[in-house]
């Protein structure tokens, strides 16, 4: 493969000879030219401007969007309706062009809040409540291709698409096949602030208890935000790079809005919706790892036939069962959960299956699926109602859930798990524990700092 500047001329000219491929002016809609790359990147860097970043190390995908070319916002409890539309409206009008016959389609980002909010975001550093965004430059990365996808809004002429893409190329694909940052030393994160103290954490816990002792409901999911700062800024490009080491089984992203970023290194898939077929992870039910082998066969083989921790995950299971059902032909669930071992913890994990008899789109599907009973409790909208009054903090995107929409209104989506709202020297950080009968507040507390031990590692070579 030739050096980056090799490759950026390359596109050069393969850009001005499929210029006439381009629709005409007056059409409108969405268009997106997509050129093959030599190979794959080994990263995509952090660049200025609205941007994001998904990358799954063991799968070996990564999708990434520069700019914005076309972008809607929703609110409210119609939110992902709202934004179904607007993606339906897109669909009818968006021009493929794939001269060089590489299969790697467009996509927008979709993602959204924990919770529908009443109004728009009112801080111009939040992220909106529910966000579809169709970047301008993609990059599109699988085993054994790769390719750059060029998207602009119509109508625009063919002179101002290839000025524009020209500029876009010279601005990307040079820092696309730089060298990975090289390792910084450790650096120390001081904890700032604690939403809720541990004091406050008992004292919740124990209020969830006497409402599920009262058959209120029978799961919970309480949550900490943690905030750190750094003796340096954190470098999102490090901080990405590390998490994809350290956890490459997990879907590892990064939204970028105004001058902050929000980072999750994330186990649990919403759903991946291809055809009409469905995967949805239930995740629930969690103990630590230990350093020698042994010991970690042991704490995995203890989570397996903890009665406590069957109980939280069954309800998971039954809760998308119930989701799916009424739109399902066909739902399959294996009789056992597996066991998902990460870094830092183990988790019981079940692949449930689904087939439907007409088409399906992720807008609909997440509208069943979120909130999970992974991050919210069981039955949904009773935990719901507890959490809305009780929560000590507004979630955010915490638990809420993003990942990638295909033209055709499937894909993937990811619950935001393992997260952190970064901004120079600052990162707050989130994580959560599921409560149900049987929970302890001690444990549930240092399961969350296993949790929280996922970022904050990676936070300090950042």
């Amino acid at each position: 493969m030739g050096g980056p500047f090799d490759i950026l001329d390359q596109l050069r000219a393969r850009l001005h000879a499929h210029a006439p491929k381009l629709p005409r002016s007056s059409l409108e809609g969405m268009v997106s030219l997509v050129l093959s790359l030599p190979e794959a990147p080994a990263q995509a860097p952090s660049l200025s401007g609205a941007q994001f970043h998904f990358r799954h190390p063991h799968r070996e995908e990564m999708q990434v969007g520069y700019g914005i070319a076309a972008e809607w916002r929703a609110w409210g409890g119609d939110r992902l309706g709202i934004l179904r539309d607007q993606a339906r409206e897109l669909r009818s009008t968006w021009h493929l062009i794939d001269p060089e016959a590489t299969s790697c389609h467009p996509f927008a980002l979709l993602g959204f809040a924990a919770r529908p909010a009443v109004s728009p975001a009112t801080r111009g550093q939040d992220l909106p409540n529910a966000l579809l965004r169709v970047p301008e430059i993609a990059l599109r990365a699988h085993p054994g291709r790769a390719a750059l996808i060029l998207n602009a809004f119509l109508p625009a002429s063919t002179t101002a698409l290839l000025a524009r893409w020209l500029a876009l190329i010279q601005e990307v694909v040079p820092a696309l096949y730089q060298p990975p940052p090289k390792p910084l030393p450790a650096s120390a994160l001081r904890r700032e602030l604690e939403t809720p103290t541990a004091k406050g954490w008992h004292y919740l816990l124990r209020r969830a208890l006497d409402r599920i002792d009262n058959q209120d409901f029978q799961k919970v999911v309480l949550a900490r935000r943690l905030r750190v700062t750094g003796s340096r800024p954190f470098d999102i490009t490090r901080l990405l790079a590390t998490l994809s080491t350290s956890y490459p089984s997990c879907q590892i992203l990064s939204i970028r809005h105004g001058e902050r970023t929000f980072v999750a290194a994330t186990p649990e898939r919403l759903l991946s919706l291809h055809g009409n077929r469905v995967e949805v992870d239930a995740l629930a039910g969690t103990s630590s790892r230990a350093a020698e082998a042994g010991r970690d066969g042991a704490l995995a083989q203890a989570l397996r036939c903890s009665a406590k921790n069957l109980h939280e995950h069954r309800l998971v299971i039954e809760a998308i069962r119930d989701a799916l059902a009424p739109v399902a032909a066909r739902i399959d669930i294996p009789a056992e959960p597996d066991i998902m071992r990460l870094a830092n913890v183990h988790h019981l994990w079940t692949r449930i299956g689904a087939r439907f008899e007409g088409s399906m789109d992720v807008f609909t599907l997440a509208e069943l699926l979120h909130p999970t009973p992974a991050t919210n409790g069981e039955p949904r909208r009773e935990a719901s109602a507890w959490l809305n009054c009780c929560d000590p903090f507004e979630r955010g995107w915490y638990t809420g859930a993003a990942g990638i929409v295909e033209p055709d209104l499937s894909g993937e989506l990811w619950v935001l798990l393992r997260c952190a709202d970064i901004q120079e020297h600052t990162a707050d950080l989130y994580a959560g524990a599921g409560i149900v009968e049987g929970s302890d507040p001690a444990l549930e507390w240092r399961e969350t700092e296993h949790k929280l031990g996922a970022m904050l590692s990676a936070l300090r070579y950042a």
